[in-house]
């Protein structure tokens, strides 16, 4: 990757976690809760194809031992609260964190949610601080440690009550359903 093209890859990066935190800020504030799930899913969407471009490249190798003191993580629990608040009965799901171990546990959505836009948020200070070697090398290995796997439990939970409100679906899950209906405002 020459110098050019690893620069604008970065700046791409950048803006995708630009765009997601800003979009999950607004979303969090948004009044119509119908309308916040659908758009939950199109932000974690979007940030699992930045992450995947991530995973895709070499390994992103920091300049020094310890990474660079850019300051104290933002405080994400007012938006955390107002998240949790909009999603009420849904914001609980199963997830399996590993494919390939069946054993599921149940989580937040709006926990994971706060949880992801921290990591986001941290590499972004690094990028914004000049270490862009150091943003990408956090960015990589948080999405494989943590957030990507996070992000795609969150996206299929995500998708789960924009189906079952959109498709009707008869299934064991009538609590859920019932609660993504009343959430997105269907009959």
């Amino acid at each position: 990757m020459s110098d050019h093209e690893f620069d604008d890859f970065a700046q791409q990066i950048a803006d995708a976690a630009e765009a997601f935190l800003r979009g999950l800020e607004a979303v969090s504030k948004e009044e119509d809760a119908g309308t916040a799930v659908p758009l939950m899913l199109l932000e974690v969407s979007q940030l699992l194809l930045a992450g995947a471009r991530l995973g895709a490249q070499q390994d992103f190798q920091p300049e020094g031992e310890y990474q660079p003191d850019v300051g104290p993580d933002p405080d994400l629990d007012a938006m955390r609260l107002r998240l949790a608040a909009k999603l009420g009965p849904v914001d609980t799901y199963s997830h399996n964190f590993e494919p390939y171990d069946p054993e599921t546990f149940t989580s937040s959505l709006s926990d994971d949610l706060t949880s992801i836009a921290t990591d986001i948020a941290n590499g972004l200070r690094h990028f914004r601080a000049g270490n862009v070697e150091e943003a990408l090398w956090w960015w990589q290995y948080s999405y494989l440690a943590s957030w990507g796997g996070q992000a795609v439990g969150v996206l299929g939970a995500l998708h789960s009550v924009v189906a079952h409100s959109r498709l009707d679906l008869d299934v064991d899950e009538s609590d859920q359903i019932e609660a993504a209906d009343e959430l997105l405002g269907q009959p």
